[in-house]
């Protein structure tokens, strides 16, 4: 694959055969993003485990203490007082026939988080066809199937992201903006990363997190020094 020019330089300032600690390695990304607007940094875990088999998925929700960095747009699905309090808390779409039909006959996902309470899950459960593709089905491991709303939109907003497996095993995730500086980004690296330590499946054998980098939306991955969380695990057994 050939890259452009910025991206080679910055690469340049890489080395690929280190295990940088999480600062160093922040401001490593944060050095080696060249891109005019605000790139977005993500973290990609490889672990070792099997998504292929219900009792290894890994998956899961956190509160970045730093935020994301993005203006999250909420959808709730409830009815009475917990509609009044998603929209006191801050949603910016609630209903529920009405937000189904407008989802099936307008193809309306405008939005980036959908929380529901649990008695709207037999209606939503028609959109999964639908919101499941583009993850946006509420979940109780996610905490958007929750009789506290209010909460749920509260956390969405603050900077509550999902991490889950992919097919090839590797979670893909957001951690911030290159303009959070490495500090930040660091807290926000961290919570993610022991929330994955302590979402372990007990099924899983032998090491856990097999590699982690960091990178920014255009810049070159960075591979971050992992083994203190693999410690945590050890100490946690």
């Amino acid at each position: 694959m050939k890259h452009g020019k910025k991206y080679s330089e910055s690469a340049k300032l890489v080395d690929r055969a280190k295990l940088y600690e999480t600062e160093e390695a922040m401001a490593l990304v944060i050095n080696t993003a060249k891109a005019k607007f605000d790139e977005t940094v993500e973290i990609h875990v490889r672990l070792g485990v099997d998504s292929r088999h219900a009792d290894q998925q890994v998956r899961g929700a956190v509160v970045l203490p730093n935020g994301t960095g993005k203006t999250v747009r909420v959808a709730v699905f409830a009815k009475g007082d917990a509609a009044k309090a998603a929209e006191a808390a801050g949603a910016d779409i609630v209903g529920a026939e009405d937000l189904v039909q407008k989802i099936q006959g307008e193809n309306f996902l405008d939005f980036d988080v959908c929380v529901a309470s649990p008695d709207m899950m037999g209606l939503v459960g028609r959109l999964g066809k639908v919101l499941g593709p583009r993850g946006l089905m509420p979940s109780p491991k996610a905490g958007t199937v929750t009789p506290d709303v209010a909460k749920a939109v509260t956390e969405a907003k603050a900077g509550k992201i999902e991490y889950r497996l992919d097919k090839t095993n590797i979670i893909h995730c957001p951690i911030g903006k290159v303009s959070f500086g490495a500090e930040k980004l660091a807290e926000n690296f961290n919570t993610l990363m022991e929330a994955i330590g302590r979402a372990r499946p007990a099924a899983t054998k032998g090491q856990y997190i097999r590699s982690c980098a960091v990178a920014s939306t255009m810049g070159p991955g960075v591979k971050v020094n992992y083994n203190k969380y693999l410690n945590m695990q050890i100490a946690a057994e």
